[in-house]
């Protein structure tokens, strides 16, 4: 047994062999903390304000058990905006998720009366829709459908 100390002693008298197995304890606990939340990765799409082009977050969303509650987090951190610098939203500030509802293999979004109109920092209101459609369909490959709607009224995506 004093052997075994004095070896473990003699292991951690070096500080990079010290530094490893921190390393390595914390990543176990990472590891664990992740298997044991259960996170989805989820894709988010936004626009470069400067460039016009398309620029892609992934954020991990903590599972629920049910595929509704999964979609309404996803939806409401679309509209909550991009977390990166330089990156305009899809949707104004003001726009909030009023309802939504999945049945059978189509969901059903109703967005405040504010999606309707162009975000401050720029962009096309259409295209927005657009993105918003085909990212719900991107992440949550059993969607088939998806009908948006704005103040009550359908809007024609595709």
């Amino acid at each position: 047994m004093k052997r075994v100390i004095k070896g473990i002693s003699l292991f951690f008298r070096q500080k990079y062999k010290r530094r490893l197995v921190y390393l390595l304890i914390l990543a176990l606990l990472a590891l664990i903390e992740f298997i044991q939340n259960g996170f989805d990765r989820r894709t988010l799409m936004f626009y470069a304000i400067e460039k016009g082009t398309t620029v892609v977050e992934e954020r991990f969303f903590p599972r629920s058990g049910s595929q509704e509650v999964d979609v309404r987090r996803y939806i409401e951190d679309v509209l909550l905006g991009p977390a990166t610098p330089d990156v305009a939203p899809l949707f104004p500030r003001e726009t909030r998720l009023e309802s939504l509802l999945y049945r059978g293999d189509t969901l059903y979004v109703g967005l405040s009366e504010a999606a309707a109109l162009p975000p401050l920092e720029g962009g096309n209101v259409f295209t927005n829709l657009q993105t918003l459609y085909s990212e719900i369909q991107q992440n949550f490959r059993y969607i088939r459908n998806v009908k948006l709607f704005i103040d009550g009224h359908e809007v024609f995506v595709r």
